[in-house]
């Protein structure tokens, strides 16, 4: 789908081939417009979490409250961020599907941009009265917004697993590196989120302590128990670095033939996924991340 507004006379400034991190503002306009050309669902649900994003840093030297160790505007702020990264991602992604997989994708934004709502409203409802959102089971209405947020965790990667499938069936536009980068990508994000699951089995993210212990300035991750958020964390941005890195092998060698591609960005998957199993047994063994 990008390739036809990539075609078009409103586009042709914008080379796909140059990557926005390294181009100018500019090159970032173009890239938002294209975004929002291709997928406009989830280009408005990440101007949402942006502009949520900016209220909590608003909010974050006005109140002293602490949750967990932290303030309590830092973890909204994190996943307003976080959310801003994944549907901006899956948005411009999903937008290289050919045309016949389109009318699915329309659906996944759809179901994910709302899931992903509902889980952001829900951060700053109980950031809003200073008391934690996830494993919060202290009272019925905690529970419920809890469960709330697990049950639209649950649609979005279902819907994953739709789209997942989709970039399996349809060939996606792009180089083998590129493609399989992409798929390699949602596989092992899906296997991140999986790790939140075992958080929620253990009705926590710490192992071999409480909750909100010392943790890494602004992430909170345990520096004195094992914490699965890094995993977690690595795991879920496997939906970036993959693609990227597949775009990269393509980019930098251009007489790689698409066999030796491949191989490449099955090579660079396979190490990463070791550093998101390493970070899980590290963490399962109670071994923090770093000390201090």
């Amino acid at each position: 789908m990008k390739t036809l507004l990539f075609a078009s006379g409103s586009s042709a400034s914008f080379s796909p081939r140059r990557p926005v991190l390294l181009g100018s503002g500019q090159d970032l306009r173009e890239w938002l417009i294209i975004l929002h050309r291709c997928n406009p669902v989830l280009s408005w649900a990440g101007w949402l979490s942006a502009g949520l994003a900016l209220v909590a840093l608003a909010l974050v030297p006005f109140d002293e409250r602490v949750v967990t160790g932290l303030n309590a505007w830092f973890k909204p702020l994190k996943f307003a961020l976080s959310n801003l990264i994944y549907l901006w991602t899956l948005g411009w992604l999903l937008a290289d599907l050919p045309a016949p997989a389109q009318r699915s994708v329309r659906f996944i934004s759809w179901g994910i941009a709302l899931s992903m709502t509902v889980e952001i409203a829900a951060i700053f409802l109980q950031a809003a009265r200073g008391t934690t959102s996830h494993f919060n089971n202290s009272s019925v209405f905690d529970a419920l917004v809890f469960a709330a947020m697990g049950l639209f965790i649950a649609i979005n990667t279902l819907l994953l697993v739709w789209a997942l499938y989709l970039m399996l069936r349809h060939r996606p536009f792009g180089s083998a590196g590129y493609v399989w980068g992409m798929r390699l990508g949602l596989l092992l994000f899906l296997l991140g989120s999986a790790i939140g699951g075992a958080m929620i089995s253990q009705n926590g993210h710490t192992v071999g302590a409480p909750d909100g212990g010392a943790g890494l300035p602004v992430l909170g991750w345990s520096t004195r128990a094992g914490d699965l958020r890094a995993a977690h964390f690595l795991g879920l941005h496997a939906l970036q670095a993959l693609p990227l890195a597949g775009w990269l092998l393509a980019r930098t060698m251009p007489n790689w033939r698409s066999g030796a591609q491949t191989t490449g960005i099955f090579a660079f998957a396979a190490l990463y996924a070791s550093g998101v199993a390493l970070l899980y047994w590290r963490a399962l063994s109670g071994l923090p991340l770093l000390s201090q």
